[in-house]
């Protein structure tokens, strides 16, 4: 059955049940010489696709500050020129940045960066509202984060934001917002990474559960194989510390493998293999508002299609759950686990 429209958590705003996560049409940055975007992007492509998927129904469009330093707010705005009542804008706070040299500066949680934030993405995204707005320190100490919500609420209040929330896989952190009044907790979901503690948070305390990685950064749209080479400007081609799926500029193989496992039961009722990982995410909660990340038209429309068929029916979700439970338990050597690397030291997370 189809599935078009959810609600952002207890802000009532209704939205458009598969977002479009701006992360990878925001451009180049970096952190020194570590690539944070995807490489070079087509900014007239990115346009035509924010605007294909208004036409699609898609409503929700998620970025953050941080991406491109600051050219992906610049194009989401330019995207939604003359269309913005008809799109709920999700941007983030909290990483600090250089626009001029597109380098990662830094981080920021006092109240006061939050206030000069909002005013700067305001002023690049073209529009007089945020209609959420998330803390995008995810590992963030909970009393420091507490500190912010003031201010938050403030914002809330002058109408410069319409909701805000938090941006991790932390559940304390998510309880400590949804304790104190957030709409939304965004986080990594996807057929390949559950995420039960952060969805009984999201029913605890009626949160949206905005779904970051849906497709597992492209592994599973199924065009990458074992042979597959990124190039060294995309993130995933110099994989940071915290960037799990890919190693060495190639499909993790652990990863691969439950792609693998799962592909047939995903495209049984003829779904192709991304829009069978949207079902399933669908299916598996009723809060959940995955986001995959689009550069082309194309890909724009073949996520939309997935609205159109809806969560995956129980007998194939259970199909693809029975068969995750083999592969995890095949996965005995140590090469077969999924990795873990944490970084030492603090760095940028998008």
């Amino acid at each position: 059955m189809a599935v078009t429209t959810r609600t952002l958590g207890r802000s009532g705003i209704e939205v458009s049940a598969l977002g479009m996560g701006c992360w990878a049409i925001s451009g180049p940055w970096a952190e020194g010489a570590q690539p944070l975007g995807w490489g070079a992007v087509d900014d007239d492509e990115s346009v035509r696709a924010v605007r294909r998927a208004l036409e699609e129904g898609i409503t929700l469009f998620d970025t953050a500050d941080t991406y491109g330093a600051g050219h992906g707010e610049r194009v989401l705005g330019r995207a939604l020129a003359g269309r913005r009542d008809d799109a709920v804008i999700a941007t983030k706070w909290g990483y600090t940045f250089d626009e001029a040299s597109r380098q990662a500066t830094g981080e920021d949680a006092s109240p006061a960066y939050l206030r000069s934030a909002v005013t700067a993405s305001l002023r690049r995204l073209g529009t007089d509202r945020i209609d959420l707005y998330q803390l995008h320190l995810a590992d963030l100490p909970v009393p420091r984060a507490q500190a912010l919500i003031g201010t938050c609420e403030d914002l809330v209040a002058e109408g410069l934001i319409r909701a805000y929330g938090w941006s991790t896989d932390r559940p304390d952190r998510a309880t400590a917002f949804g304790h104190a009044g957030a709409t939304a907790v965004q986080h990594t979901l996807s057929v390949l990474r559950d995420a039960p503690e952060l969805l009984a948070v999201c029913d605890k305390y009626d949160l949206a559960s905005i779904n970051r990685g849906p497709l597992g950064m492209g592994l599973l749209t199924g065009k990458y194989s074992a042979g597959s080479t990124l190039p060294r400007d995309d993130v995933r081609g110099l994989a940071p510390g915290w960037l799990e799926w890919f190693r060495g500029g190639r499909p993790a193989p652990e990863w691969l493998r439950r792609v693998s496992a799962v592909r047939d039961a995903l495209t049984a009722d003829g779904r192709t293999l991304a829009q069978g990982a949207l079902g399933w995410i669908w299916a598996r909660s009723g809060r959940t508002i995955p986001i995959p990340g689009c550069r082309t038209v194309a890909q724009v429309e073949e996520n939309a299609a997935a609205l159109h068929r809806g969560p995956l029916p129980a007998d194939q979700f259970v199909e693809v759950e029975r068969q995750l439970a083999a592969v995890r338990t095949a996965a005995l050597r140590d090469a077969d686990r999924p990795h873990w690397p944490r970084p030492t030291h603090p760095t940028i997370h998008p």
